[in-house]
Order: structure tokens, then C-alpha cells, then sequence
């Protein structure tokens, strides 16, 4: 297992279960997973984002049998309205999987296979406490009073079949010295211990085929049973990048995988997946990033429990953007975090419309009204109030490191000092326009690195800035971050605010 590598990035997340359609919970993955990825393009790396819809199981036959539809044209259509909703959120992924594509039916097949043939799979007969809503079995001991699915909160069933099953036991010992070895290997820590809580009560063998369903992809070695619809969905990963069938472009990406997913998914991903890829003969994933649960009101957003927002209206009414920052700021990745639309307003109106809207046009307006609207260039060193080199640094170590709340915490810090250097200067006192250059080229050199650093997490609202500006947006960052790089010579308009204040409806 490696680090980043300087110049490849595999971020993934979760496949959506297409028994309901996109809310804001989903799309503050989908937000967190496409900030990262657009990071990681900007620094220059060999980024692939993957994303998709997962297509199978119990509940997807009851749904699809509940609206007068089979499950293929149920899964047509629901995944549809996921391409849409990410392409109207703005989401750059790579690659849309749905396991219904023969594609990933064969490397599915292909994987377990492999771990059939290796002796980690046998057939038995299997009875247990099965949640549909989660297509998860649990034991008596993790369930509510009893008798409710921990997540669901809905009585669990009883289910007996015959069933084949993976050997998760044989694992408990390399599993447990991967996570020694790696102890970086999921983030942040307080996951990685709640997984590795797991892996030392002790490991069983859990069932992967049904005969109860044939909503699923077929097991080649047996033609009544099919894959349990979670071995089926986490091979998605794999499927994407090539296994099996470009063994090129999967030396490439899958040594620098990055998994996101939510909390509620950690024991599928962080104790079940890895044992799987040791099981089939490859390395375990290389980085797992566990968020928390989006809340309204201190419930968690799902489908099941009826808590819905949706993002398309909250983007229409006040935009992607605004939207986006507020998720990426407010919630610390691996925290809960709780959304409302004054929250939301509140953040954007205080960080973005005060902070940097309102120090972007002040200079622009002393542009027009003192330099000939003409914007200076720079002075090469960068006032000492604005800690420019130790808050770039920091904002990138943040971004490196998957924590997106402490980097726009720290590019608001810079915002800040700029407006304290700018109230200390009083340019507008001034009729010497070198000063007056001096003084507003310093704030735009800033911007201009904010706008750019900003990129990731609002990718418009940046392009605006640095379009008024006259900064090329098709930069390689690396190069781009050094102060006293602005050269000058936008010519500037009265014009009305970039990043007028939001008013709640």
C-alpha cells in the first residue's frame, strides 16, 4: 500500500441504492467526493473519479414489483434521475457504474471466482436476522430492543436458505495486521478504531448467495444461486479500473484507491472489502475515508426514515455554490453534520458575501475610480499581515489531506488579513497612484491565490473572480501559488456585486 502518488488518484463513492432518488445526504457525498477529485486534477495528478447507481437486490424487486415495473426497467429509470441530478449539481466524475452493465456481471464473477477457487467459499445452510431496507444480516445483539435493525429502526426478518459463504474468520489475524501495519489506511482514527473494534470480538463467516431472489448476478459455479447484492456492489470498484480485463490501467489506479463512504456502510468497506481482496489475491484498498451523517434537525437524511432535502431545489433557489461551501465547511469530514437553509445562508452570507465579495469589489471600485480601471500588477513580496506563505501551505496540507473544512477556514484567515491590511492602508485616502497600486496589487495578488485555492469547493464562483481578474483558470496550480505572479491589466467596469447576499425564502 502506498501513499498518494504524485501522479495518480482513484477516488470513489458509495453506489446509490435506486429505491429513491437523490437527496441532499447523497449529494454532500457526491460534493465532498467531487471536491477532492477536482483538488487532486488541479495538483496535477492522473485523477479517475468513479460513482454509479447499485442495481440489485431484495428491495429493488419490491419496489420495481410495488410500481407495476420489472427491476430492470425500475433500474433504468432511477438511475437516470442520479445522472441528472449529479449533472445539474455540477459532479466531474470519470465513470457512471451501474452493476447491471455486463461488464461488471463478468468481473464479479471473475473476483469471486478467484476466491472460490482459492478455498474461501463453501456452501452451507444459513439462518439469520435480515434487514431489507439494508440488505444486511445482524446478529441479535446489535439490534434495537431486540427486534429493530440498528439504522432502519424496523423490525428485522428471519431468514433461512441455503447459501454459499465467504470465510471471513480466516482474516481476523491478517486483517488485524493490516491495520497495524497501516494504521493510516482508514480515516480519520476514530473509524479505524470502531473497525478494528470489529475485527477483535471476532470475525464469522457471513453468507454471500441467495436463492430466495433472482434479481442478481448469477454465481457461475451454480447456476441457483445468486451474489448477495453487497459482494455484487463493492466489486464495482474494481470493474471500473480494468480488473481482470486491462491489466494496465488497473496497475495504475488501484494502488491509489481512495474509498469514501458514510459511517453506516464502515463494516462492509472497512472489515468485509479488504478481507475480500486478500481472499482474491490483491492488495486491500489503499484509503478509506469514513464521513458522518447529514442531519436535519439531528436526524439523518435517508430515504427510509422519510428526512429529505432536496439539492436541486437548494441549488435552483440559491445556488450550487453556495450549497457546496456550506457542506464542505461547516461539516468536518468523519463528523455528523447538521444542514438547514439559515445555516446555509448564514455561512455563505458571512464567509463569501462579506469576506471575499465584499474585499473583491472595494478594489475593483478603487480600480475604477483611482488607477484609470485599469488593475495593477503586483508587489513581489507580500504584506507581512497577510501570513501568505504559512496559510498557502497550510490550505494545501489541508486539501492533501482530506480535510476540506480546515482548508476554507484557512482561506477565509487570508480574506481577513487582506481586509485588515486594506482598512490599515486607506487607499482611498491616497492620490499617489503608486501607492494606491501597491496597496490594491497586493489584496488582488491575494484573491487571485484564494480564487484559485477556492477551485475545489466552489469551481464557478472561482472562474468569476479570476475571469475578473483576467487570470487564465487552466492552470497548473503547483506553479500558480507563489505571490507576486499577478502581472495586471484587466481593464474593470462598474458593475454590480460577484457575491450579493442571500436572503432566506
Amino acid at each position: 500500500m502506498s501513499e498518494t502518488s504524485p501522479d495518480s488518484f482513484y477516488i470513489t463513492t458509495p453506489i446509490y441504492y435506486v429505491n429513491g432518488t437523490p437527496h441532499v445526504g447523497t449529494a454532500y457525498t457526491m460534493v465532498v467526493a467531487d471536491t477532492l477529485a477536482r483538488w487532486n486534477r488541479l495538483w496535477g495528478r492522473d485523477t479517475f473519479f468513479l460513482t454509479g447507481t447499485d442495481e440489485h437486490g431484495l428491495k429493488v424487486s419490491q419496489v420495481a414489483q410495488d410500481n407495476n415495473m420489472t427491476p430492470k426497467q425500475w433500474v433504468d429509470l432511477m438511475s437516470t434521475r442520479f445522472i441528472d441530478a449529479w449533472k445539474d449539481l455540477g459532479i466531474s466524475y470519470d465513470r457512471f457504474i451501474r452493476t447491471t452493465e455486463p461488464e461488471h456481471y463478468r468481473t464479479v464473477q471473475s473476483f469471486l471466482s478467484k476466491i472460490y477457487e482459492n478455498g474461501f467459499i463453501y456452501k452451507d445452510l444459513y439462518t439469520g436476522l435480515y434487514c431489507v431496507a439494508c440488505e444486511a444480516y445482524y446478529n441479535e445483539s446489535e439490534l434495537v430492543q431486540g427486534v429493530n435493525c440498528p439504522v432502519h429502526l424496523r423490525p428485522v426478518t428471519e431468514m433461512v436458505e441455503e447459501n454459499y459463504f465467504f470465510r471471513l474468520s480466516a482474516f481476523q489475524d491478517p486483517l488485524k495486521k493490516w491495520y497495524e501495519d497501516f494504521p493510516e489506511a482508514v480515516t480519520p482514527s476514530t473509524r479505524r478504531n470502531e473497525a478494528l473494534g470489529f475485527i477483535l470480538q471476532g470475525l464469522e463467516d457471513i453468507s454471500i448467495t441467495r436463492t430466495s431472489i433472482d434479481w442478481g448476478v448469477p454465481v457461475p459455479w451454480d447456476n441457483e444461486h445468486v451474489f448477495y447484492v453487497w459482494y455484487d456492489a463493492l466489486i464495482n470498484y474494481l470493474t471500473a479500473i480494468g480488473y481482470d480485463s486491462d491489466q494496465g490501467v488497473f496497475d495504475k489506479y488501484w494502488p491509489h484507491v481512495h474509498h469514501l463512504l458514510g459511517k453506516d456502510i464502515l463494516r462492509f468497506h472497512c472489515v468485509w472489502w479488504p478481507a475480500m481482496c486478500m481472499a482474491a489475491g490483491i492488495d486491500p484498498p489503499n484509503k478509506l475515508i469514513v464521513h458522518g451523517w447529514l442531519l436535519v434537525g439531528g436526524e439523518k437524511i435517508s430515504k427510509s426514515s422519510g428526512i429529505t432535502v432536496d439539492p436541486l431545489e437548494i441549488a435552483n433557489e440559491y445556488g450550487i455554490d453556495a450549497m457546496r461551501y456550506y457542506l464542505l465547511k461547516e461539516t468536518h469530514l468523519g463528523s455528523d453534520g447538521d444542514f438547514s437553509i439559515e445555516g446555509m445562508v448564514s455561512t455563505y452570507n458571512s464567509d463569501i458575501a462579506n469576506n471575499l465579495g465584499n474585499l473583491l469589489q472595494r478594489c475593483l471600485a478603487l480600480v475604477v475610480s483611482k488607477l484609470d480601471g485599469v488593475t495593477p500588477a503586483c508587489p513581489l513580496q507580500p504584506p507581512e499581515v497577510f501570513k501568505f506563505d504559512q496559510r498557502v501551505d497550510q490550505t494545501i496540507r489541508f486539501w492533501e489531506s482530506f480535510q476540506p473544512t480546515g482548508a476554507l477556514e484557512t482561506l477565509m484567515e487570508l480574506l481577513r488579513g487582506a481586509n485588515i491590511y486594506l482598512e490599515q492602508k486607506e487607499p482611498w485616502k491616497s492620490s499617489e497612484n503608486e501607492y494606491v497600486g501597491n496597496v490594491i496589487g497586493a489584496v488582488l495578488e491575494l484573491l487571485r491565490v484564494v480564487s484559485l485555492l477556492l477551485l475545489p469547493a466552489m469551481p464557478e464562483s472561482s472562474k468569476k473572480v479570476l475571469s475578473r481578474l483576467g487570470v487564465d483558470t487552466t492552470v497548473n496550480l503547483r506553479e500558480e501559488l507563489t505571490f507576486g505572479r499577478y502581472k495586471g491589466g484587466a481593464v474593470i467596469e462598474r458593475s454590480a456585486p460577484l457575491f450579493p447576499r442571500l436572503e432566506v425564502e
